[in-house]
């Protein structure tokens, strides 16, 4: 699958949500529910149970032809073998990380509230851009606030996926996809629910 070319859900994991041996369970019944993107997100420095959690997903994800993109570490991506890296501000530029990991690696860019940044991670060579959070997040209770019409103007200036990321529910990510997102993003409502699967279903049926 080439996922610069899919919508769908984006499903992101959090260490506080899923204790260490329900990750990989989790993130399977993820997939099953629809999930197009996996992302391992980890902000620990146990560097050991980063490489042996993120070396199991991207076993699974391979299994699945789901890509599993690698939060902030472009070393840990590249000795995985991840499809990819999703780049925040204090991470590592866009040229270090494709030239890390390649021409085929998935380059994503956190661009928060911020048309500009978008503009020159394209220019740069990111693969996606990521807008958010668009509504108040438990994950991220205090990020930047990003307005609807962000979407609206990066859609007509952009030929790359652009992620919504922040908040989103089954309830309110319509108003989102119909701004121009092409994935939602999304921590705790898939991997915070009592039924991982359905709750991935609820948003892979959004885009059906």
């Amino acid at each position: 699958m080439n996922p610069s070319r899919t919508r769908g859900l984006y499903a992101i994991t959090d260490a506080g949500l899923l204790p260490d041996e329900r990750l990989t369970d989790a993130v399977a019944a993820a997939i099953r529910g629809g999930a197009r993107l996996i992302q391992y997100r980890d902000k620990s420095h146990d560097s050991a149970r980063r490489l042996a959690q993120a070396t199991a997903l991207n076993a699974l994800c391979q299994d699945h032809d789901v890509p599993l993109i690698i939060n902030d570490d472009v070393e840990l991506a590249f000795a995985v073998g991840a499809a990819g890296v999703h780049l925040g501000q204090d991470d590592a530029d866009i040229a270090t990380a494709r030239a890390r990991l390649g021409p085929r690696a998935l380059i994503g860019v956190s661009c928060y509230d911020r048309l500009d940044l978008a503009l020159n991670a394209a220019r740069a060579g990111a693969d996606q851009v990521a807008f958010g959070a668009f509504f108040p997040s438990p994950t991220k209770p205090t990020e930047i606030r990003a307005p609807l019409d962000l979407l609206q103007q990066a859609r007509a200036q952009l030929d790359l996926p652009i992620v919504a990321i922040g908040g989103i529910t089954p309830d309110n990510a319509a108003v989102l996809l119909a701004a121009g997102a092409d994935y939602l993003a999304v921590v705790s409502g898939v991997f915070a629910q009592p039924d991982i699967q359905i709750a991935a279903r609820r948003y892979a049926t959004l885009f059906a």
